[in-house]
């Protein structure tokens, strides 16, 4: 990956087409962190793993004697360590608002991606229709700033750009004519140098650009 550029201290255990581990991957490729990263597929885990982390889950951070394993956690910490380019605003309210806007994220978007890439399939044509009514509602929003509620790239567009560009295999087309201005957002993180260096080889195959 274009990540990686030498052996470092840092070492980054990634899921190869988890939405979680592709959040971090895109701060350590906006930050040119020089980190190790281990691809972890499937349910196959590297041993050492569980002895980092008590969930043996992805993604997982080792940086020296830390190990961190939520992502919000890692991507915060990777803005403090590295702090040029900035990826959250400088002021308080701002910041603040931004941890919001992650928080709903977690809370709204994530449990229907994991819903639809492996819930009841009763239940997966409602959590796709549901996150799509949702993309569709805060297309406008783009129409005045070029990023989510904001002039400047930020952690909170690392935690959609994964989703977006998931999109088609989540079995959800838009109405590209009715969110124009999402499509063009799209468009602006998916053509990111940091954004194209942050893709597993499995992520690429997901689709050949939007």
């Amino acid at each position: 990956m274009g990540v990686v550029a030498k052996r470092s201290s840092m070492i980054f255990y990634s899921g190869s087409d988890d939405h979680f581990s592709h959040r971090v991957r895109i701060v350590l490729a906006e930050k040119g962190v020089a980190v190790d990263i281990v691809e972890v597929s499937g349910e196959k885990r590297p041993e050492e793993l569980a002895d980092l982390n008590p969930y043996n889950s992805v993604p997982t951070l080792l940086d020296r004697d830390l190990v961190l394993y939520e992502s919000k956690v890692m991507m915060e910490y990777l803005d403090e360590r590295f702090p040029h380019p900035p990826l959250l605003p400088v002021y308080p309210v701002a910041r603040a608002q931004s941890r919001l806007w992650m928080h709903r994220i977690e809370r709204e978007w994530c449990p229907l991606v994991e819903q639809i890439g492996q819930g009841p399939k009763k239940d997966v044509e409602k959590a796709r229709k549901e996150l799509r009514e949702s993309l569709v509602g805060i297309s406008p929003i783009f129409e005045d700033v070029p990023f989510f509620m904001s002039e400047e790239f930020s952690l909170v567009d690392c935690c959609i750009a994964p989703i977006l560009w998931r999109l088609p295999v989540l079995g959800i087309e838009l109405p590209e004519k009715q969110v124009q201005p999402l499509v063009t957002y799209m468009e602006r993180l998916f053509e990111r140098d940091a954004f194209v260096a942050s893709l597993s080889e499995t992520e690429r195959e997901m689709r050949n650009g939007f």
